[in-house]
């Protein structure tokens, strides 16, 4: 086995045709998030960089590079709705990423219908089986090892509602493969998906 890796330090460049990162750190849950502005508009976006950070209370968030609208509509209004990206609705998820104008409507753009959420003011999409109703807890500004200040930001939420299509439950057991969740991988392109032949399980080990 050999021991010499690629190896580089960001800051001085990866020397490859593409940054690794984005494959390395992969395939990612997809943040595809509505918002309003609270004077009527809704905005709708896809970010790769997004996970659940908190059991109890469930906590999400995801990371924007640049102040966005998304994130400048939950710091104005404290609140989001993250939609699930199954298989079916990949093509509407990319074009909502569509750089439309503030008011722009990429609920329309994407052929999707907007769903009233029950907690807070931001739209649903009606065709995604799974949506987190969240309340902002932190807006932070990202910092590199130096603290210089970086042109992105985490916005984390507290989900206060969760809805589920009854399909995707078996005997009260959520299926994550039969929702068919698309994930983000490397590149300009690459999504990947979940099967259950892929499927392994393993158990914490129990110390005497």
């Amino acid at each position: 086995m050999t021991n010499e890796h690629y190896s580089y330090q960001p800051r001085e460049g990866h020397g490859l045709p593409h940054d690794p990162l984005n494959a390395i750190i992969g395939p990612r849950p997809i943040g595809w998030i509505s918002s309003h502005d609270g004077q009527g508009n809704h905005n709708l976006a896809p970010y790769s960089f997004f996970n659940c950070f908190n059991y109890t209370p469930p906590v999400i968030g995801f990371a924007s590079s640049g102040w966005k609208d998304s994130v400048a509509n939950i710091s104005r209004t404290g609140e989001f709705v993250w939609n699930l990206v199954t298989r079916p609705l990949a093509e509407a998820m990319n074009a909502s990423s569509a750089a439309l104008p503030p008011d722009g409507d990429e609920f329309t753009y994407a052929g999707l219908k907007m769903l009233p959420a029950v907690e807070v003011a931001a739209c649903r999409v009606a065709e995604s089986p799974v949506h987190f109703e969240c309340r902002l807890t932190q807006c932070l500004r990202l910092q590199d090892a130096d603290g210089r200040e970086l042109d992105s930001w985490l916005v984390l939420g507290e989900v206060v509602r969760v809805h589920i299509d009854p399909r995707l439950l078996t005997d009260g057991v959520y299926q994550t493969s039969q929702a068919q969740p698309v994930l983000r991988a490397g590149g300009p392109s690459a999504y990947y998906g979940i099967s259950d032949e892929q499927r392994f399980d393993l158990f914490r080990p129990q110390l005497p």
